[in-house]
């Protein structure tokens, strides 16, 4: 009931803002949406129309635009479409009040000239923050760091380092952690918030300060940045060079939104299908995208096909073999994707060390026997009861044994050889291996039948 009640006072609320842009009402539209948090300015903004955020860049100052900019949730192509509705200096005076990450991952989506013309217009020292995080690779540690945090130095007090948290908060992203550089401004040290508030003024700064500090290079790939902060239960983490300087600070939003392009990237690959978090502008551009996969599956279907018609003369002799030709495939591709999500998880969290994937190969081969043998001995049964022949129940069974046997294996060999050569694992992805599997249980299957065909009936 109460969801209810909410849903419906945000529809009302909806409404009375959409009334308040059409009648040009600024006063009452400012009322109401300043009060609502920047995420829900976000995703209303992100439903009008272009004639209605003409508006609101109107109605907003650039800064109150920046904190709805940096929630808004929008494609990344649409980034630079909604840049070009603004005023070119209103939307440089925005980019400059965001904090530098966010504003360098909107920049990341523009072409080269946008990103000079908005630089060349921004407020110089934003800019030079700006210019500085877009030389960083793409997907590291220094392209999702932000430069907005505290620092102080181990050489002085809590109070003055008090009187420089009081002056530079504002403007920083995350206060819970300070980090404490030399002279060289090379990382000593860290502090936490609650440590600084309640040690004495007078007390200095390296006799409180931990240096047990766990940092990352700005060279470091994101998803392993991900994995640190994860471990340690981080809010941020210190960002250094090869000599330790420090460059920046990766905070735990950043790495949420890390971690969900990670995994919408990862299942998008098992699918088959890239980019799929990237909405597609139509049927055309969706299927440019699928179908080099789907040609590739092709051709191993036909490859699939063929050897099927390398074992004619089997079928011919007995014609039923072919009723359980789907079954077996079924199974094989199944038992397949299942190890392959098992080692691609493990992969991708970095739970699989080296000395653990003999371990797993092992377990999910025992696995793949062991459902083998149930489903062999139950197929077994039903076979010898429907057609009345032990032999061909039994031929069944036992392809269907060790096909499950051979397909398990093939699902966890598959991603970590491609790991071993550097190739995302993510890329054996469930139709792939399910074709792969569908050329396995045809050879073992037709192959035994050759191998057996006297026995039948």
């Amino acid at each position: 009931m109460a969801e209810q009640h909410e849903k419906l006072d945000k529809q009302i609320k909806e409404k009375m803002l959409i009334d308040a842009l059409e009648n040009g009402k600024i006063d009452s539209f400012r009322d109401e949406f300043m009060e609502m948090h920047p995420y829900d300015q976000a995703k209303f903004f992100g439903q009008l129309e272009e004639e209605l955020r003409a508006k609101v860049y109107h109605y907003l100052s650039p800064e109150e635009m920046a904190a709805l900019f940096e929630n808004l949730k929008s494609e990344e192509e649409e980034y630079g479409d909604l840049l070009s509705e603004m005023n070119p200096a209103y939307a440089a005076d925005m980019l400059s009040e965001m904090y530098a990450d966010d504003a360098v991952d909107v920049l990341n989506e523009l072409d080269k000239e946008q990103v000079v013309s908005y630089l060349t217009i921004m407020d110089k020292e934003a800019a030079a923050e700006i210019k500085e995080l877009l030389h960083y690779e793409e997907y590291t540690a220094g392209s999702i760091m932000t430069t907005e945090y505290v620092a102080i130095a181990a050489n002085q007090t809590v109070r003055s380092a008090m009187y420089i948290l009081k002056n530079e908060a504002p403007e920083a992203e995350i206060i819970y952690y300070l980090f404490v550089v030399n002279d060289e401004k090379k990382l000593v040290g860290v502090i936490s918030l609650r440590d600084l508030i309640v040690a004495d003024d007078d007390t200095m700064i390296h006799e409180i300060m931990s240096e047990r500090v766990v940092s990352v290079s700005v060279s470091e790939d994101q998803e392993e940045v991900a994995r640190k902060m994860r471990d340690y239960d981080f809010l941020a983490m210190p960002v250094i060079d090869f000599q330790n300087h420090l460059m920046g600070i990766i905070t735990i939003d950043d790495i949420v939104d890390v971690m969900q392009e990670e995994a919408s990237e990862d299942y998008s690959k098992l699918a088959g299908v890239p980019d799929m978090d990237h909405g597609d502008k139509g049927a055309l551009s969706a299927a440019k995208k699928r179908l080099p996969w789907l040609v590739i599956l092709l051709f191993l279907g036909m490859f699939t096909a063929s050897l099927i018609g390398r074992f004619e003369e089997t079928l011919n002799q007995k014609a039923i073999l072919a009723v359980f030709m789907p079954l077996i495939a079924g199974m094989a591709g199944n038992t397949g994707t299942q190890a392959l999500a098992v080692v691609v998880r493990g992969i991708a969290t970095g739970d699989l060390k080296t000395e653990s994937k003999w371990k797993l190969i092992a377990k999910e081969g025992s696995t793949g026997l062991l459902i083998g043998l149930s489903c062999g001995v139950l197929v077994t049964l039903v076979v010898y009861f429907w057609q009345d022949d032990f032999y061909l129940g039994l031929l069944v069974g036992a392809a269907i044994i060790a096909t499950l046997f051979v397909a398990t294996l093939a699902g966890s060999l598959i991603p970590l050889l491609m790991h071993k050569m550097n190739i995302d694992p993510a890329v054996a992805s469930g139709p792939f291996i399910t074709t792969i599997n569908d050329i396995i249980s045809v050879l073992i299957y037709f192959g035994m039948a050759t191998l057996f065909i006297s026995y039948l009936k």
